[in-house]
């Protein structure tokens, strides 16, 4: 019984480091997202359930056959918690969506320049619109196709991108859609150049952001397979069996997973302050 009350003080902590991981991650309104990103939310929860009972079902293994009760708490702690830390950031997924919108703007600098109105120029973009914001543009369309008006449409378009790029977008929408003059075209070719070099700079930070990430996989994977000899080796960790080894072993994997977070939040780039939409109205008027 005393074996266990550092076993479970560590597996706490462990836990609670991973939980600042996941608390800390950015939490968005679900009736601004569509139906494709809630569906990718409910296959991840699948996907940790099962990482939990695989971890578990190991973690009685490793208690068994080594003696450290503190692998039934931290085994399957670390098979659902580890590929969090160690995964990439969310930036390639903003990346995607930043070269969708230089994509989606040079289009629709193209279609105004035959002459057509802007309202029939957003509408006529949503063939060729990029995976990447296709929802968004879909949900623009249709707004504008219900009598919308269009500085509304496009606040709600900005709103549903959440990214300071489209607000630019929007913004330079907006002023068309009041202004109706003729260089809105060329406004938005600049901007889309201007988009092109964003994700060219962004890239090149991600690629180095990459590689200590990377370093942190090759270490993690050769401390697990050293720890797995180790706890196998009879005489040589004996002492870890013991209520105090355990105690000071969770201490020990309670410190490298907080150099892991550490880690993680250093890596993960500040979002850009967005100037349009409902948050900022809001922001303004407290």
């Amino acid at each position: 019984m005393m074996v266990l009350v550092p076993a479970v003080a560590a597996g706490l902590i462990v836990a609670g480091l991973i939980g600042i991981v996941v608390g800390s991650r950015p939490v968005e309104a679900p009736v601004a997202r569509p139906r494709r990103r809630r569906m990718a939310r409910v296959s991840m929860s699948t996907r940790t359930r099962t990482l939990l009972l695989v971890g578990i079902v190991a973690g009685l293994v490793v208690a068994l056959l080594s003696g450290w009760l503190l692998a039934i708490l931290v085994v399957p702690l670390a098979v659902a918690g580890l590929p969090v830390l160690l995964s990439s950031s969310d930036a390639a997924v903003q990346i995607a969506r930043l070269e969708a919108m230089e994509e989606w703007t040079r289009a629709l600098s193209g279609v105004l320049t035959s002459g057509v109105g802007l309202e029939q120029a957003l509408i006529a973009t949503l063939r060729s619109t990029p995976e990447a914001i296709k929802p968004e543009v879909s949900r623009l369309a249709s707004r504008l196709r219900a009598r919308w008006t269009t500085e509304d449409a496009l606040r709600a378009f900005a709103d549903e991108l959440d990214d300071a790029t489209g607000d630019l977008v929007a913004a330079s929408l907006i002023l068309g859609a009041r202004r109706r003059g003729p260089g809105l075209a060329t406004v938005l070719e600049s901007l889309a150049e201007s988009v092109a070099a964003d994700v060219r700079s962004r890239r090149q930070i991600e690629a180095d952001r990459a590689k200590p990430r990377a370093t942190a996989r090759w270490v993690t994977i050769i401390t697990i397979g050293v720890l797995v000899v180790l706890a196998f080796t009879g005489e040589y960790v004996a002492p870890y069996t013991t209520p105090i080894g355990q105690a000071i072993l969770a201490v020990f994997l309670a410190a490298y997973v907080g150099v892991l977070v550490w880690m993680r939040r250093m890596s993960a780039g500040a979002p850009l302050p967005r100037f349009i939409g409902q948050k900022v109205r809001a922001e303004a008027a407290r």
